[in-house]
């Protein structure tokens, strides 16, 4: 399908997957530490963490050679997941936390804070009713983009 949303979906969109990518943004980066803070089924989480590998999302990096253990880093690819981990977050506390946010995002200055989408030219903040849809480089003819 000519979408990124949809291609993004084959990489990240199984169930677990941004979990994982959560829980290595938040440190655990050994396999061990995964699996038991998510409580994943063993070869679910190393399918899981192939996949990552596979698309360059994180780094499978030796941390010991008797026996080989490895440990998960995120590359620049998947660094770039923090935004949408974010938003998650953000709609998750709102729409899904009845008893109020599990955790709080905290920003370096120490300020709370929350997942905003911005206009990256103008920096003023974006929501629904400010965004148009319009056909980029690689768009083809019988796509959503048509018919925005």
């Amino acid at each position: 399908m000519n979408c990124s949303v949809a291609r993004t979906l084959d990489i990240v969109g199984e169930w677990w997957t941004l979990l994982v990518v959560r829980d290595i943004m938040m440190g655990q980066r050994r396999f061990e530490g995964i699996q038991a803070d998510l409580g994943i089924a063993r070869n679910i989480l190393s399918d899981r963490l192939n996949t990552l590998v596979a698309h360059g999302v994180v780094d499978r990096v030796l941390y010991q050679e008797h026996p080989e253990r490895y440990e998960y880093r995120l590359t620049e690819k998947g660094a770039d997941l923090f935004p949408i981990i974010a938003a998650l977050m953000t709609w998750g506390d709102r729409w899904a936390a009845p008893d109020g946010p599990p955790l709080e995002m905290r920003h370096s200055c120490g300020a709370r804070g929350h997942a905003t989408v911005v206009c990256s030219e103008c920096g003023e903040t974006m929501g629904i009713g400010d965004a148009r849809m319009k056909a980029g480089p690689g768009w083809r003819a019988g796509t959503a983009a048509e018919r925005a």
